[in-house]
C-alpha cells in the first residue's frame, strides 16, 4: 500500500535536503578557499596549480573519493617561497603536508584540532615563529619534521604534544627550541625516533625516557648543554644510536647490559666521569663509539677489533695498556663511585699510584700505602663504600660534614690499623657498627640507628647516635676476651638494677600523664601494607590536629611505643604512607617543587594529609640540607600560623615528611589563578587577616621563639591557608637560625627573585629584615592583586616594588593600584591606605629602615577582629585567660621555661592558645610560645 506524505512531512523532508546540500556546499568551499589562500601566498605557483581547475586535480594534491576533502598535500623541494595561511586547519580532512626544503618563512600556521593529520614535514624552511597552539589537539599525529629552521624564535616543546600518543617521529634540530625536555615520554608508545640537535635545551634528561621505545636518540651540541647524569639510558632497552656529544652531562657511564641492539653510540665532549663499565665493552652489536674529552678514570677499556672507538684525550685512565690497576687504586675509585664520581676527584685522582699528588690522600713515609683518606667537608652525597676495607694501612677516615647516606658497612671493622673514624654530620642511617677498642669513632647521624626502610624504630643502636665512642670488645663481633666472672656480675646486678629503676620510672610517668592529659590509646603496627587498625574508646584521633592513629602504626608489627624523634615528631612507615596516598596517585597530587612532589592523603576517617615526597633523584646535597631543616625548624617551634610537621619517613634514598593539610591551598592561587580555579576572590577583610596571620608566624620565628629562625622565602605561594581562610606560613627548607634574632648571618643566597632583600641580593648576608622586605612584598602582591615580578607587564612595571614605590609617592595614585575586584568603601579605603604605607616601610631599600615583625603585627592588629576561641570549654582546655596582661602572660611562659622535660608536653597543651593539641611526647625540646 502505497504511503501519502503530509505536506508538512514534505517540507520537513524538503528542508533537510536542502540544509545538507548547503553544508556539503560549504565544506567544499571551505577546501577550494583554503587551497586557493596556499596558491596564492607560494611564489612561484607550483607547478601543476591553477585556480582554473579543481584543487582536487592539482599535482601532488590527494584528495578523498568523494573529491571533497584534500588528505595530503606534497610540495617538497619546489623553491617556493612565500608564506602559509592561517586557514590551513580548516582542513579537516588532511593527513600529509610536506613543504620540506623550500625557503618558506614568516609564522608557522596553528594545526590546533586537526585531528586526521599524521605527517607534518616543515624542516629546511626559513619560518620565524611558532605559535603555542602549534600542534594543539593533533592527537593522531605520527610524524613532525621540523628541523633546520634557523630562524625560529625561541619557543619550548609544548607540554600537549603528550596528547599524540601516535606520535613515532619528531625531529627538530637546528630549531631554536629552548628549556628543559618535558618529562612526557612515558605518553608516547611508538615513539623511536626523537632528535632535538643544535638548540638550546638544558636540564637533565627525562625519567621517562626509561622504559621507552626510542630507537635514534639525538641531543648533541646544545649551545649551553644538557646537564647531569645519564643513568636513564640503561633502562632504554631498544636503542639503536645516541648522540650525547657536545653538552655537559657528568657522573658515570651506566650499566648498559640490556641495549644489547646498540649500534652507535657518541659520549665524547662531557663532564662524564667513572669507570667505563664492562659490560658497554662487551656489547654484541656496538660498532662506533666516542668517549674522547672527558675525564673518565679506571681501566683502559679494551674493545673489540671491529669497533670503532675514540678513547683520548683529557681522559685519565689508571693504565695506557689495558689490564686492571693497582689495588689501592681500584679502591680508592670504588670509593668515588660510591659518591658518584666526583669531578674534583677526576680531576686529580689520575695515574695508578694513589701517593702521587691525589687530593685528600695521605700515605706513608714510605709513599706506598694509603693511611689517611680525608674528604670531610665536601659536600659529596652518595654512601660509604665497603671498599675502604681494602685499603689494609688506613689509620684515619674522615667522611664527617657531608650529604652521604646508607649505612656504614660492617667491613670497615675490619681494619687492622685503623685509629679514628668520622662520619658524623651526614644523613647515615641504619644498625651502628662496633668497631675495635682504641679506635675512636664519631658517627653522630640524625638518622643513624633507624631502618631506612620502613622508617621503624632504632636498629642495633649501641650507644646514642650523637655521641663519639671508642670501640670496645664485645662477645657479638669475635674480638672479645674473656672477662672475669665477678665484672660480668656486677654489670649485670648494675643492668638490672637501672632497668628496674627506668620500668617503674615509665610506668609511673605513663601513670601520671594519662590521669592529666588523657592520652590517646597505642596503636597496633601494620605489617607491610596489611590492613591499619583504628583506635576505639572516645576518640577516634590519635596525633597532632586531629590525625588519627593511622600515621602512628609502624611496619615492625610489634605493639611498643612509637619511635620519636629528637624534636618529637613521629616516625611513619613508608607503607601507611603509601595507603593514605593511594600509593601515590597521580590524581592526588598537590603540587610539584624543586625537590619533590606533595600529595593528599586520606586516612580511614577522613582526615586529609599532605605528604612531601622528596624523590632519590632530586636528593641533592641542597634537597637533604632542606629535609634536615625542615624537621630541625619544625621540631623546635610551634604557631598556630606556621604549618605543622606530624612525622617523617625515611625509605631508602626518599625522604618524606608529613604535614596536615590546608585544604585551600596557597595564597598564591587565590591571588593570581583564583578565575582559573573557580575560586572566589579574595575580600579585603580576608586579605588582611591573611597578612595578620602570617605576620604572627614571622613575628614568632623572629623573637618569640625559644631560638630566632629566619625564613627566607616568604612568598604567597608559601603561605597556606585553612577552610577558615586563615594562614599559616609553610615551607622551612631554607630557614637559617639567627643566632640574636638580629645578627647578620653569612649564607649561600637563595630564596626567589622579586622577593629577595636589595642587601640579600647584593651580599648574601642574611637578617631577620630580609624577611620583613619579603613581607613588604606579600603586602603590595595582596594590595594589588599582581606578581612581584610580572613579565607580561612594560618593563617599568614589570617588578613590583619598584613601581609600588613610585605609586606611593603620591596617596591619591594608591586607588588606582587597589586590586579590581575589591569592593571598596571608605573604611576598606583606609584601611588599604594604611597597609600600603606599611608594606613601603617594610620594602625599604636600607634594612635599619624597615620595622620589625612586631610593628607590623602592631599595625595590622587593630585592623582585624581580634580572634578568640570558639566557646569558653575550648578556652579553658588551654588553660588561658583572655584578660591577663601582656606581662602577666611572659610571665608565666618564662615560668614554664623552667618545667621539666618529663612534663614539658602537659604544660604546653594547657597554657598556650596558639597551640593546637598534639600527641603527647611531641617536640619535648619545644618551650617558647606566641605571645600574642
Amino acid at each position: 500500500m502505497a504511503t501519502i506524505l503530509r505536506p508538512s512531512a514534505i517540507a520537513y523532508l524538503l528542508l533537510f535536503l536542502s540544509l545538507s546540500l548547503f553544508s556539503a556546499t560549504t565544506t567544499i568551499a571551505d577546501d577550494q578557499t583554503v587551497m586557493t589562500a596556499l596558491l596564492n601566498a607560494l611564489s612561484p605557483a607550483p607547478s601543476g596549480w591553477s585556480n582554473k581547475q579543481s584543487f582536487c586535480s592539482w599535482t601532488n594534491v590527494n584528495c578523498d573519493a568523494t573529491n571533497k576533502f584534500v588528505t595530503s598535500i606534497n610540495l617538497d623541494s619546489q623553491s617556493l617561497t612565500g608564506t602559509l595561511p592561517s586557514e590551513l586547519n580548516q582542513l579537516s580532512q588532511l593527513k600529509t603536508l610536506s613543504l620540506q626544503k623550500n625557503s618558506l618563512s614568516g609564522a608557522l600556521p596553528t594545526f590546533s584540532n586537526m585531528t586526521s593529520l599524521e605527517k607534518i614535514y616543515l624542516d629546511f624552511n626559513s619560518f620565524n615563529s611558532v605559535p603555542k597552539d602549534f600542534l594543539l589537539g593533533c592527537i593522531n599525529l605520527q610524524y613532525l619534521s621540523i628541523s633546520e629552521n634557523n630562524n625560529l624564535g625561541p619557543w619550548e616543546i609544548p607540554s600537549y604534544l603528550s596528547e599524540s600518543t601516535n606520535l613515532q617521529s619528531f625531529y627538530a634540530s637546528n630549531a631554536r627550541i629552548v628549556g628543559v625536555i618535558p618529562d612526557f615520554f612515558q605518553s608516547f608508545p611508538y615513539l623511536q625516533n626523537l632528535r632535538l640537535s643544535y638548540n638550546n635545551l638544558t636540564g637533565t634528561l627525562p625519567q621517562s625516557f626509561g622504559g621507552s621505545e626510542l630507537q635514534n636518540l639525538w641531543l648533541n651540541n646544545q649551545l649551553q648543554g644538557l646537564s647531569g647524569p645519564i643513568d636513564v639510558l640503561s633502562s632504554m632497552t631498544q636503542l639503536f644510536q645516541v648522540w650525547l656529544h657536545a653538552n655537559a652531562f657528568t657522573g658515570p657511564i651506566p650499566d648498559m647490559s640490556k641495549c644489547v641492539n646498540l649500534f652507535d653510540l657518541q659520549l665524547r665532549d662531557n663532564q662524564l666521569t667513572g669507570v667505563v663499565p664492562p659490560s658497554l665493552v662487551s656489547l654484541p652489536n656496538l660498532k662506533n663509539i666516542s668517549l674522547h674529552n672527558n675525564k673518565l678514570q679506571g681501566p683502559l677499556p679494551q674493545f673489540g677489533s671491529d669497533v670503532k672507538v675514540t678513547l683520548t684525550p683529557t681522559n685519565a685512565f689508571c693504565k695506557d695498556t689495558p689490564g686492571p690497576c693497582d689495588p689501592q687504586v681500584s679502591a680508592l675509585l670504588d670509593v668515588a663511585g660510591a659518591i658518584g664520581y666526583p669531578m674534583s676527584l677526576a680531576q686529580s685522582w689520575q695515574g695508578n699510584d694513589a701517593c702521587q699528588d691525589w687530593s685528600f690522600i695521605t700515605c706513608d713515609p714510605q709513599g706506598k700505602n694509603v693511611t689517611m683518606v680525608n674528604l670531610a667537608k665536601r659536600k659529596f652525597s652518595g654512601t660509604i663504600s665497603p671498599s675502604f676495607a681494602n685499603l689494609t694501612s688506613l689509620r684515619n677516615l674522615y667522611l664527617n660534614d657531608n650529604n652521604l647516606t646508607g649505612t656504614i658497612p660492617e667491613s670497615l671493622t675490619t681494619l687492622p690499623q685503623l685509629q679514628n673514624i668520622d662520619v658524623s654530620n651526614n644523613n647515615l642511617s641504619g644498625p651502628i657498627p662496633v668497631f675495635p677498642k682504641g679506635v675512636n669513632f664519631n658517627h653522630g647521624n640524625t638518622f643513624l640507628g633507624t631502618n631506612t626502610s620502613t622508617g621503624g624504630g632504632p636498629a642495633g643502636a649501641d650507644t646514642p647516635s650523637g655521641s663519639s665512642t671508642s670501640g670496645e670488645d664485645s662477645s657479638g663481633n669475635g674480638r672479645s676476651k674473656k672477662s672475669s666472672v665477678s665484672a660480668g656480675m656486677i654489670a649485670g646486678v648494675v643492668i638490672a638494677v637501672l632497668v628496674f629503676v627506668g620500668v617503674v620510672l615509665f610506668v609511673s610517668y605513663k601513670c601520671y600523664t594519662k590521669r592529666r592529659h588523657k592520652r590517646f590509646g597505642k596503636v597496633e603496627g601494620s605489617e607491610v601494607g596489611s590492613e591499619m587498625v583504628k583506635t576505639g574508646g572516645s576518640g577516634r584521633t590519635n596525633g597532632y590536629a586531629g590525625v588519627p592513629s593511622e600515621l602512628q602504626s609502624q611496619s615492625s608489627g610489634d605493639h611498643s611505643e612509637i619511635p620519636i624523634f629528637e624534636g618529637g615528631n613521629v616516625i611513619i612507615s613508608i607503607q601507611v604512607l603509601r595507603q593514605v596516598t593511594n600509593n601515590f596517585a597521580e590524581e592526588n597530587v598537590l603540587g610539584r617543587g624543586g625537590f619533590g612532589v606533595v600529595y593528599k592523603g586520606e586516612l580511614h576517617d577522613g582526615t586529609k594529609i599532605a605528604v612531601k615526597r622528596m624523590e632519590s633523584g632530586a636528593m641533592g646535597t641542597k634537597g637533604m640540607n632542606e629535609f634536615q631543616s625542615e624537621i630541625a625548624v619544625l621540631t623546635k617551634v610551634r604557631h598556630r600560623h606556621l604549618v605543622a610537621l606530624l612525622g617523617y619517613c625515611i625509605n631508602g634514598n626518599e625522604r618524606l615528611l608529613v604535614y596536615e593539610y590546608m585544604p585551600q591551598g596557597t595564597l598564591s592561587q587565590h591571588l593570581f589563578e583564583w578565575q582559573e580555579l573557580g575560586y572566589p576572590p579574595l575580600t579585603w577583610k580576608q586579605r588582611v587577616t591573611i597578612a595578620l596571620d602570617v605576620a604572627r608566624g614571622v613575628e614568632y620565628l623572629h623573637s618569640l621563639a625559644q631560638q630566632s629562625f629566619i625564613h627566607r622565602d616568604l612568598k604567597p605561594s608559601n603561605i597556606l591557608l585553612g577552610d577558615d581562610m586563615r594562614a599559616k606560613v609553610a615551607d622551612f627548607g631554607l630557614v637559617r637560625n639567627a643566632p640574636d634574632g638580629k645578627y647578620s648571618v653569612e649564607t649561600r643566597l637563595a630564596g626567589t627573585f622579586g622577593y629577595l632583600a636589595p642587601e640579600y641580593a647584593a651580599t648574601g648576608r642574611v637578617t631577620t629584615k630580609v624577611d620583613v622586605y619579603a613581607f613588604g612584598v606579600v603586602l603590595m602582591e595582596i594590595i594589588t592583586g599582581r606578581k612581584a615580578l610580572d613579565e607580561t607587564m612594560p618593563d617599568e612595571r614589570s617588578h613590583l616594588v619598584t613601581w609600588f614605590r613610585r605609586v606611593l609617592i603620591n596617596k591619591d595614585n594608591i586607588g588606582k593600584a587597589i586590586d579590581s575586584t575589591l569592593d571598596l568603601d571608605d573604611e576598606t579605603y583606609d584601611s588599604i591606605c594604611r597597609v600600603a604605607e606599611l608594606a613601603g616601610h617594610c620594602t625599604a631599600r636600607e634594612p635599619h629602615q624597615r620595622p620589625d615583625m612586631g610593628h607590623a603585627v602592631n599595625v595590622l592588629g587593630p585592623l582585624v577582629e581580634q580572634w578568640k576561641p570558639s566557646n569558653h570549654e575550648e578556652e579553658e582546655s588551654y588553660g588561658i585567660d583572655l584578660h591577663m596582661s601582656l606581662p602577666q602572660a611572659l610571665q608565666r611562659w618564662q615560668a614554664d621555661e623552667g618545667t621539666s622535660r618529663m612534663f614539658d608536653d602537659i604544660s604546653i597543651s594547657q597554657t598556650q592558645s596558639s597551640l593546637p593539641a598534639k600527641p603527647s611526647g611531641f617536640a619535648d625540646t619545644f618551650s617558647s610560645t606566641d605571645c600574642r
